[in-house]
């Protein structure tokens, strides 16, 4: 007796199921064929084209976490890393654990993209509320502030992070299966065809976000969009393509699903002007005045020129308010304009308000303002209230503005360029001015140097975060340059929830060990003195941090 299984005698005709599949069907096609009401070829190109629009969408997702942490927290190379490790982890979640959901394809790939439009498309929305509402963002990694919430944004991102991997893991092995139903191929070929569409899709998503997306949209509206296109599409492709396997319940649920979702994010589109006008009250005040976002940073100010004090605000966190204003120029320019000081190169500094300090001045004969923002710099020239702060002084016909890049601008710097050079830069916890705290960066100041020349550089706030501060100091020392370190005490506490650093350091940095004074021709200024310069070096050497390495290109230390 020969077995079922057993092969057959040579010469014996070739059984049925040598031509059939085992489920009866001719070699190559799908055990389980899609009922498809268009050709083959047609819903094949129809999927990939499904394929290459979900993997643009997830891209943006991805991209919108990293930027609007970024700009909230600072420090983009650890929300990089953060973001997209636990994505491409919870990536690997999602796919094995569509693995049960293949028999059920069309239905779940349908309900996981209606899930992941509301997820990724409300995620910056969701962040930025914690970060309006609660002040946690900079407590929690900044060190300004504390308390329950200092916590709840990281693990917040985190989780939008893995919800967001989880949901785009599940997609490719679901589309793999959607394939295979429509025509049958080797695993190879429908691999190469998924990652191809798969990654053509995840460029234009990435190209979009910055040059689309992010200028025209924003944070927000931009993330509300990307999710409208994602659930049309995959609600489109599955009810389109695959309905006669949808059962019943599914042919209900998931138009009523994508409805909702829809309806949902459509709602929060329309109310995204109301949703940010509240939360920058939250963050800055009831008074916020003006509000400039570009690509660099979002610039707010508040108060005006009717008696209330003005503040400034850059990428959410407060440079200065009120009186503090002045403080705090005086004392990053005031120190080092106590010698020559015909040419002074200013870093940053758009909001004019260093300028103003500098053209107090006699014998200033130029001054250069290097800004990367232009957007600021705009504010700063038409802003009533700022350019009766900055004694207009951008309109100075001393003054020179450029936006070009610092690094690239020095570079080509003739050297002994300039008597004085203030670095008002963002602080270096900030990613993007990282490279202008790098040892590289300060040997090029040092070449523009002239001799005798001062370097005065505001390098973020000490008490929460001293080894940044000294390690700044140690970097200028590195890079060929003495310094003589000082810190100033806020005095007054910024409108609303913005976290605000309780002081500021500066460093006055020259070739030979500079002494901090004030330039006896120039007008007094109104809250600094000799003693109040005393002082501020005691405070910072309380503070001291030894054994700090300076800070490169090559091996950042912020």
């Amino acid at each position: 007796m020969i077995e079922p299984h057993a092969p057959a005698p040579p010469g014996s005709p070739p059984s049925w199921d040598d031509v059939l599949g085992p489920a009866g069907l001719p070699e190559g096609a799908p055990q389980n064929p899609a009922r498809l009401p268009v050709r083959a070829a047609t819903a094949r190109l129809l999927v990939l084209a499904g394929v290459f629009v979900c993997a643009a969408c997830g891209l943006v997702y991805e991209l919108e976490l990293v930027a609007l942490a970024s700009y909230l927290i600072g420090d983009s190379v650890t929300q990089a890393s953060v973001v997209l490790s636990v994505m491409v982890f919870a990536m690997g979640l999602g796919s094995l654990a569509a693995k049960r959901l293949r028999r059920r394809a069309a239905a779940a790939f349908g309900a996981i993209e209606a899930a992941l439009a509301l997820v990724g498309g409300s995620s910056a929305m969701a962040l930025y509320a914690v970060f309006a509402w609660t002040g946690g963002w900079t407590g929690g990694w900044g060190g300004w502030g504390g308390g329950l919430w200092a916590d709840g944004p990281r693990l917040l991102l985190v989780a939008f992070s893995l919800a967001i991997g989880l949901l785009i893991g599940a997609e490719v092995p679901l589309l793999m299966e959607l394939i295979q139903r429509i025509r049958r191929q080797d695993a190879g070929g429908a691999v190469a065809d998924l990652f191809a569409a798969d990654y053509v899709g995840a460029l234009v998503g990435g190209l979009a976000f910055p040059f689309l997306l992010l200028p025209f949209l924003g944070q927000l509206t931009g993330a509300l969009v990307t999710g409208t296109v994602n659930v049309v599409v995959g609600t489109a492709l599955v009810l389109g393509l695959f309905r006669r396997d949808l059962s019943r319940r599914a042919r209900r649920l998931l138009p009523a699903a994508a409805a909702l979702v829809l309806a949902l994010l459509a709602a929060a589109t329309a109310l995204t002007g109301d949703f940010e006008r509240a939360a920058r009250h939250a963050v800055y005040g009831p008074d916020v005045r003006a509000a400039v976002r570009t690509g660099t940073q979002e610039t707010v100010l508040t108060g005006g020129p009717d008696g209330r004090d003005l503040g400034l605000f850059l990428a959410g966190r407060p440079r200065a308010t009120g009186a503090d204003l002045r403080r705090y120029h005086e004392a990053l320019v005031r120190p080092a304009m106590a010698g020559s000081h015909a040419r002074v190169l200013i870093l940053g500094g758009g909001d004019g308000l260093a300028a103003r300090e500098v053209l107090r001045h006699r014998g200033v004969r130029r001054a250069d303002i290097l800004e990367p923002d232009a957007g600021l710099v705009r504010l700063a020239r038409h802003d009533p209230a700022l350019t009766m702060r900055n004694g207009h002084a951008l309109a100075d016909p001393r003054v020179h503005v450029s936006t070009a890049d610092p690094f690239r601008r020095l570079r080509a710097t003739p050297t002994a360029a300039y008597d004085v050079v203030v670095s008002d830069l963002p602080e270096p916890g900030v990613t993007a001015a990282t490279k202008l705290y790098s040892e590289e960066f300060y040997g090029l100041l040092r070449r523009v140097l002239a001799p005798g020349g001062r370097l005065a550089v505001h390098a973020g706030p000490v008490a929460p975060r001293p080894r940044t501060y000294w390690t700044v100091e140690a970097t200028l020392r590195a890079a060929g340059l003495r310094t003589a370190p000082y810190r100033l005490a806020r005095r007054e506490t910024p409108p609303g929830d913005a976290p605000a650093p309780r002081d500021w350091g500066f460093l006055l940095a020259a070739r030979d060990l500079p002494a901090l004074g004030l330039d006896p021709a120039a007008q007094p200024p109104a809250t600094l003195d000799r003693r109040t310069l005393a002082s501020a070096v005691r405070s910072a050497r309380r503070t001291r941090v030894t054994g700090l390495r300076p800070s490169t290109l090559v091996h950042p230390r912020y």
